[in-house]
């Protein structure tokens, strides 16, 4: 086990070792999951694919059409110009 302080600014530095054993860069994206009082993170590389299970739906089985619908109400509104007045 490796401990690192958090900033003023939230952030955290990754050790030396920890970087270079999953073969980490400047500039490389990172996930965060948090599952119960434990933070899992890790690397951000592939498809969008990979961070499939990263966000917990709000009931199951998800309405997927009733999504896409719901989201498309929201941009029509948002090209319409509505939500500027609200």
């Amino acid at each position: 086990m490796i401990a690192t302080t958090i900033t003023k600014k939230g952030q955290v530095t990754i050790p030396k070792e920890i970087r270079e054993a999953l073969g980490l860069k400047e500039r490389d994206k990172m996930v965060f999951t948090l599952r119960g009082s434990e933070i899992m993170m890790r690397p951000l590389r592939g498809t969008i694919l990979d961070l499939r299970g990263t966000v917990n739906p709000k009931k199951r089985p998800e309405d997927f059409p009733k999504i896409r619908e719901a989201v498309k109400r929201d941009r029509a509104k948002n090209v319409s110009g509505e939500t500027q007045n609200e």
